[in-house]
C-alpha cells in the first residue's frame, strides 16, 4: 500500500504539532489547576493505554497517584477522572467528541473538557451524553467540583 507524503504530513500536523495557543493553554490550565494539587495530579501530555486503546489527552486529571521515582511508566493504564483536549488549528471538533465517546468514556474517564481556542469556549462532556458549554465566567466540573476561571485561561 502506497502512502502519500502529504497524507503523513497532514496527519502529523492535525494530531501532533503543538501550536503557540495550544501550548499557552496547556500551561495556563496547569497553573490554574495547581491549587488542587493536594487532591489531584494535573498531568499534561501523559500517554495512556486504556482498554479502548492508546491516547494522549492534553491534560489528564487523576486522584493523587503514588510517586515512584525509580520506576517510571511510559503508558499509564488507569483512566483519569477528567481528560482535557484542546482543539488544534487543523483538527475537526468531531475528532475530539468521537475520542470522548468512543475511547475515553468506554475506557473509564468520567468527564471530558474540550477547549476551543478560537471561540474561547469549553465544553464539558459526560458519559450520559450531556454537554455543558461555558463561554465566560467559571467552569464548575460536575464530577470533581474543580473550578476554572475562563477569564484567566483566555486572558
Amino acid at each position: 500500500m502506497e502512502t502519500n507524503a502529504f497524507d503523513l504530513i497532514e496527519e502529523y500536523q492535525s494530531e501532533d504539532i503543538m501550536s503557540l495557543n495550544h501550548s499557552k493553554l496547556i500551561h495556563r490550565l496547569s497553573v490554574a489547576l495547581d491549587r488542587y494539587e493536594e487532591t489531584y495530579d494535573i498531568l499534561p501530555e501523559l500517554e495512556l493505554e486504556l482498554p479502548t486503546g492508546k491516547c494522549k489527552p492534553d491534560v489528564a486529571i487523576f486522584p493523587n497517584l503514588p510517586v515512584d521515582w525509580l520506576n517510571d511508566v511510559i503508558y499509564y493504564n488507569q483512566p483519569p477522572i477528567i481528560a482535557i483536549e484542546i482543539l488544534s488549528p487543523k483538527q475537526a471538533l468531531t475528532d475530539l467528541t468521537d475520542k470522548a465517546y468512543k475511547q475515553y468514556f468506554p475506557g473509564g474517564v468520567q468527564a471530558v473538557w474540550i477547549i476551543v481556542p478560537t471561540t474561547r469556549i469549553i465544553q464539558t462532556l459526560l458519559p450520559d451524553g450531556s454537554i455543558q458549554t461555558i463561554a465566560s465566567g467559571i467552569l464548575r466540573d460536575p464530577v470533581t467540583g474543580i473550578e476554572l476561571d475562563l477569564g484567566y485561561l483566555f486572558k
